[in-house]
């Protein structure tokens, strides 16, 4: 990590498609509940050091890409990628099942990525308490967690594709 405040690259945009001409590209792996941190330092994979000073707008999605100042001299774009998180993938015997869990959960307002066989939450004992006394099937995994946008969120669209992991 850089020891000087100012040597961290300060990146103070965001973009959806890849930037053109990059001469380095690197990825900020980063969990659901970091992603909707838009101020303070971050490490990216390869151990460089950012300082996120976005807009305070809508949480960072997996595939958007991050951007210094114009004419930095440093022509280098950090593209956000969701890190693996503990997580539990319920599935049940009927699309009915799984509609009622996605309910409850909903209820107690639980982050959840949703596809249309199972659903997706952070691992949590008291939700598989929960989920077993209903007779779901669970299953414990480390992956990427996409969970749906609220609702209410500030440029909310619906943007992620189901049923695809592709690591990022």
């Amino acid at each position: 990590m850089v020891d000087d405040p100012s040597e961290a690259l300060r990146l103070l945009r965001r973009q959806a498609v890849r930037p053109e001409g990059l001469a380095q590209h690197w990825r900020l792996p980063l969990q659901a509940h970091e992603r909707s941190q838009l101020r303070g330092r971050r490490l990216c994979q390869d151990g460089q050091e950012v300082l996120l000073q976005l807009p305070r707008e809508a949480p960072l999605r997996p595939g958007e890409w991050l951007l210094p100042a114009p004419g930095v001299a440093q022509p280098v774009a950090v593209e956000v990628v969701a890190a693996d998180e503990d997580l539990l993938e319920i599935r049940a015997a009927t699309s009915l099942a799984l509609l009622q869990a996605a309910y409850h959960l909903g209820n107690r307002h639980v982050a959840m990525e949703v596809h249309a066989d199972r659903l997706l939450v952070l691992d949590d004992s008291v939700l598989t308490d929960l989920l077993v006394r209903r007779g779901l099937a669970l299953r414990r995994l480390r992956a990427p967690f996409r969970p749906e946008p609220g609702a209410y969120e500030p440029g909310h669209a619906h943007s992620h594709t189901h049923g695809h992991h592709d690591g990022a």
